[in-house]
């Protein structure tokens, strides 16, 4: 029953801060939904209970889906404890779930040419990929181009172009971000862009 109570009060928390995030008054949220303003006031106050046939139109009006709505605040997943994944001359951490927003997977990578022989051929994958340089620097060959990404910038690509990613000059960091498609073709074979 608490458990209940909690995500109950959850769901109420969340309407009114989409509501109020949208700037919309409790009269513009309830003729976007179909409900009276007192209804939606007492859903918001936790004076009426709420129901599936109000909970629904809501969340359509409010711009998001009755799961998202109505999934519990567990804490599940908040933290991320990556473990790291290393290959000669590259340790990454993982450091977003499987259920990343739009599929976008987040990544840190250490890249240590002392520990790796440099790579003879470049790579094509379907995707997107997206890095900044934490620290150090990284050449990054995208066909006949090279660009040197140093500390505080970033680079994107499109990874349909042969490309190759490695540090120079020492040891850098970045914090990658790829797609679904990108995420799949780094960590499962585990080699280097």
């Amino acid at each position: 029953m608490t458990q209940e109570l909690d995500l109950d009060s959850v769901i109420r928390q969340r309407i009114r801060a989409l509501r109020q995030s949208n700037g919309w008054s409790l009269d513009s949220l309830a003729k976007r939904a179909g409900l009276s303003v007192s209804t939606l006031s007492r859903i918001e106050t936790g004076n009426r209970r709420i129901a599936l046939d109000q909970l629904v139109p809501i969340a359509k009006s409010l711009g998001t889906t009755l799961d998202e709505l109505v999934a519990p605040a567990d804490g599940k997943g908040v933290i991320i404890g990556p473990e790291p994944i290393a290959v000669p001359g590259m340790t990454m951490w993982k450091l977003s779930d499987d259920d990343a927003v739009n599929g976008v997977v987040v990544t840190k990578i250490r890249f240590d040419p002392e520990q790796h022989i440099a790579p003879t051929e470049a790579r094509v994958h379907p995707g997107k990929e997206w890095f900044t340089v934490l620290s150090g620097e990284i050449q990054l060959t995208l066909g006949d181009r090279v660009f040197h990404v140093r500390s505080g910038q970033a680079a994107q690509f499109d990874t349909m172009t042969p490309h190759v990613i490695r540090a120079i000059g020492g040891v850098a960091e970045v914090l990658s971000m790829m797609d679904s498609a990108g995420t799949r073709a780094h960590h499962d074979d585990g080699r280097e862009s």
